[in-house]
């Protein structure tokens, strides 16, 4: 099976941090040896970054069928018309249907496609019946446990040129993101270093994770929610707002809390975190659930179903 990925959410020089999920899918869906993925990635920008993608689809791909173009992200979908396909489908991460602009040119092209996937339940909950008449699949990317995994904490704070000793908390955004609300985490760290992925290399994430005592998701609004995730797949303390995947894949593990932000109750959960030397919580079993691995199965599967 031949397969285009078509997207502007990629990891490049300029922007090392950009859509590393969608690289981790990726990279297990070659690992099955069952396809043959190609991808084609362009910077995000304004219609006329679209508009010129697809022009440079359309001769890149100049007499070439795929079995599937798979578009991720929904401004996406448009370009990728460009290249010839036996089946189409777009996945849809959040963004593309919160933004008061990018949301009606998303909806506008989703019954062009074979198949329409949301990241998450929640996500899919919120395409309107019109748009999509028929079935949403839930197709996440997943959390990469190849990289992350439990580390040595005093190692990985070496390794970053942090102070062996901590405390160190993380915010696993970019602060620039105003949905992510830096401002809360910022609160609840009080005077604990705060940790950010502004400008960082997907190399540098899984050392950030683990030499951090706990990571705030605090987010006003998640498609997935791969920061939780990650956490979890490297046993690391999570608090996180009740969007996305998180009320899911947080229920019942001991030590993380998810719930409506409230800086008082959210600085009491933290406290036990920052007075122990190295905090664990038993997560990476239940981020097993939602690896990329597992998940590029289910997008195979979603492929072969279309063709």
């Amino acid at each position: 099976m031949r397969a285009l990925i078509v997207t502007n959410m990629y990891p490049s020089p300029a922007r090392p941090g950009l859509g590393s999920f969608v690289a981790d899918q990726v990279a297990a869906l070659r690992r099955t040896g069952e396809v043959d993925v190609e991808v084609f990635a362009f910077d995000p920008g304004g219609a006329g970054a679209y508009l010129a993608a697809g022009r440079r689809l359309r001769a890149s791909t100049r007499g070439t069928r795929y079995d599937i173009v798979h578009a991720h992200y929904g401004l996406t979908l448009w370009p990728a018309l460009a290249a010839r396909g036996r089946a189409r489908l777009v996945t849809l991460h959040g963004t593309d249907l919160a933004h008061p602009r990018a949301r009606p040119a998303t909806l506008a092209g989703l019954r062009l496609y074979d198949l329409v996937a949301a990241v998450s339940a929640p996500l899919a909950a919120t395409i309107p019946g019109w748009a999509a008449p028929g079935r949403v699949a839930i197709l996440p990317c997943g959390v990469d446990l190849h990289r992350f995994g439990p580390l040595d904490r005093r190692e990985a704070r070496r390794r970053l040129g942090l102070d062996p000793r901590g405390p160190y908390l993380l915010f696993p955004a970019d602060p620039g993101r105003a949905e992510k609300r830096h401002d809360l985490a910022l609160a609840v760290a009080g005077d604990v270093p705060l940790l950010t992925l502004a400008g960082v290399g997907r190399e540098q994430v899984p050392l950030l994770v683990n030499a951090a005592n706990a990571v705030l998701v605090t987010s006003a609004r998640e498609g997935f929610g791969l920061a939780v995730l990650e956490a979890l797949a490297c046993d690391v303390p999570v608090l996180a707002t009740p969007v996305g995947v998180h009320p899911e894949a947080l229920a019942g593990i001991s030590g993380d809390l998810c719930a409506p932000f409230d800086e008082r109750a959210w600085r009491a959960a933290l406290a036990p975190h920052l007075a122990a030397p190295d905090p664990r919580v038993p997560g990476r079993e239940r981020a097993e659930r939602y690896s990329s691995d597992s998940t590029a199965r289910r997008v195979i599967d979603a492929w072969r179903t279309l063709l």
